[in-house]
């Protein structure tokens, strides 16, 4: 009886878990901008995550304007991340680091690109470094 309880508990801990991963980007992001304040970096992160995914898969199946759709939400989710790690500051090494990962994804996307559709992806790239550049700043106390 004891273990049919903890699985019945471990089931119902799960279930959330699991919720989150079937919510679309838009429920996501009206989640996030509900959020506390703590809360959003991470969301937000994951928003542009998703959207990260979207992009190299939609560039691969030759849906370019789709895929620079999906770059813009890539650098505007990311900036999302950006101001709210900065009014959580324990958030800002995770976000950080996020940012440096996808902007390496970015630039890995982008060699796979004829030269028309590399400028979308190239200044997204530079526009996420920015903001890791940023908050690396505010880490280490030059940006206060």
């Amino acid at each position: 009886m004891r273990h049919l309880l903890t699985i019945a508990v471990l089931v119902l801990l799960a279930v959330p878990n699991c919720m989150a991963a079937k919510e679309t980007v838009q429920q996501l992001a009206a989640r996030a901008d509900a959020a506390r304040p703590e809360d959003r970096p991470g969301l937000y992160i994951e928003i542009a995550e998703r959207q990260l995914k979207a992009v190299d898969e939609l560039f691969a199946t030759g849906k370019d304007e789709e895929a620079v759709a999906a770059v813009k939400d890539v650098v505007t989710y990311s900036e999302k991340a950006h101001d709210a790690a900065i009014l959580a500051p324990n958030k800002l090494k995770n976000t950080e680091i996020s940012l440096r990962k996808m902007a390496a994804k970015l630039r890995d996307i982008k060699r796979t690109l004829g030269f028309d559709e590399q400028a979308p992806v190239q200044a997204a790239s530079d526009r996420l470094e920015a903001l890791r550049t940023d908050l690396l700043s505010k880490m280490f106390g030059k940006g206060k």
